[in-house]
């Protein structure tokens, strides 16, 4: 089975990619080393710092996406900076070193590698060292993001701490600047409990050597950084990490990087210092698995729910489909965020959020819709309720006028401004903060009351 769903992707390959797999006895995919023409080009053109990501699959395989990554590199699709995937027989340091030693044989460009970025979990060291002798391994700031992200989820913690945190978390990432670094430390040694500091390995934000292979970014580009790799991981997540078949998934995996990679798109790979290679064919991209799981969900909204409701949550599929969510899982709930506040998605039926959206209308608003994307599943009519059900109300007008509470709207409404304004005050600079403070004391002081009698 390896063999053959492996030698339809080389028959549909125009330029045959760099291929090499071995099948164990019973016919299982036993490791692999895979680079197209496309993805040799780009490590050629940008061999300086390579980044590294490990997905494991639920069968214990685990797959090895190497990346380019620095300044030099400014590539349209996210995808296109992924330039190699592996799968090693163990990962002991006798299948790692012949996994990397594959890479060099494929890529001569692998003398020039000065850095390897790395995830916190990533043990054997030393046979990166030993195959990399010239490069300095530091841990990514991608991969510490994430590791506190899913830190800070596994904790438990109060949700205004933890909304705290997320916040500071990802406005320091996209400005990694000593100070900044330095207050979200001492942010998370005042709100973590004592005896859980440890398990963050807070110190990672004060060894400065892991941000200066960041900090060359700017704040816009830092977002978009953050966002593509996001993306990246996300895909090979759904393909690779959830596919009880290894040989499915990376046949799937693949086939998604033929269609949808950097060689179906027009961009230019820049000047090389050592080779100029011709300009990369443009030919029309061809719909994935995402925009097949996106009309199955936009099909679903429209036999189950009533033309207004169907209307109402399109508009907020619509925001999904233009936008990167980014999905942690808690305790009990999803944590869901479409670069905006994250809200807390119940995914049990019938579906719930805390957004504006879902609390004032009772119907699936982005976050679930984006929960159901990401899962590949579609909307079911135990998710809604009944008066939103196909058949079950004539129009808008009737819904709204039978549901909507004024008093509901109006705390909603200053539920969300007071956070928007919170969230304002905490990113702002102590003069910043000064200024717009003394304009919130003076409307306090004209509704409520002097100072003396109201505390802001």
């Amino acid at each position: 089975m390896a063999l053959t769903m492996l030698n339809e992707l080389l028959i549909e390959e125009p330029n045959p990619p760099l291929l090499l797999y071995q099948v164990s006895k019973t016919a299982q995919l036993d490791t692999l080393n895979y680079q197209s023409c496309f993805m040799q080009g780009v490590f050629a053109h940008f061999p300086e710092i390579l980044f590294i990501h490990r997905t494991y699959s639920p069968a214990g395989k685990v797959l090895y996406t190497f990346l380019v990554d620095g300044p030099r590199v400014q590539l349209e699709r996210h995808l296109a900076r992924v330039v190699y995937f592996a799968i090693p027989t163990k990962e002991d340091a006798e299948g790692l070193a012949q996994m990397f030693q594959v890479f060099k044989k494929f890529n001569p460009a692998w003398e020039r590698v000065c850095t390897i970025l790395v995830d916190p979990h990533f043990l054997p060291l030393s046979t990166l060292a030993m195959e990399f002798p010239a490069a300095e391994v530091l841990l990514s700031a991608f991969h510490i993001c994430k590791f506190l992200q899913g830190k800070f989820y596994q904790l438990s913690l109060e949700q205004p701490v933890e909304r705290v945190l997320l916040t500071s978390l990802q406005s320091t990432m996209c400005s990694a600047t000593a100070g900044n670094l330095k207050k979200l430390h001492a942010l998370l040694n005042s709100c973590i409990p004592p005896a859980q500091l440890p398990e963050l390995h807070s110190h990672w934000l004060l060894n400065d050597r892991i941000w200066l292979a960041h900090r060359w970014r700017s704040r816009a580009e830092s977002s978009r950084y953050f966002q593509g790799l996001e993306v990246t991981t996300r895909v090979l997540s759904q393909f690779f990490g959830t596919t009880p078949c290894v040989e499915q998934g990376v046949t799937l995996l693949l086939r998604y990087m033929q269609q949808n990679s950097g060689d179906k798109a027009s961009f230019s790979l820049g000047p090389n210092p050592q080779n100029n290679h011709a300009p990369l064919d443009v030919s029309p991209e061809s719909p994935g698995v995402e925009q097949l799981v996106e009309a199955r969900i936009q099909h679903s909204l429209n036999a189950i729910c009533t033309g207004p409701a169907a209307q109402l949550c399109l508009g907020e599929f619509a925001v999904v489909q233009k936008s990167v969510h980014l999905i942690g899982s808690g305790s009990e709930k999803v944590n869901i965020q479409i670069l905006e506040d994250t809200h807390r998605v119940q995914p049990q039926p019938p579906a719930s959020c805390s957004c504006y959206f879902n609390q004032a209308f009772h119907l699936p608003c982005r976050h679930i819709l984006a929960l159901l994307s990401a899962h590949h599943q579609v909307l079911q009519p135990n998710m809604l309720p009944a008066q939103w059900t196909a058949g079950c109300a004539a129009s808008l007008d009737n819904i709204l006028g039978s549901k909507w509470s004024e008093t509901l709207d109006k705390r909603l409404a200053v539920a969300l401004l007071t956070e928007e304004v919170s969230q304002l005050l905490q990113r702002c600079s102590q003069e910043e903060f000064k200024l717009r403070y003394s304009t919130l004391r003076e409307l306090a002081d004209i509704w409520i009351g002097p100072y003396e009698q109201v505390q802001l």
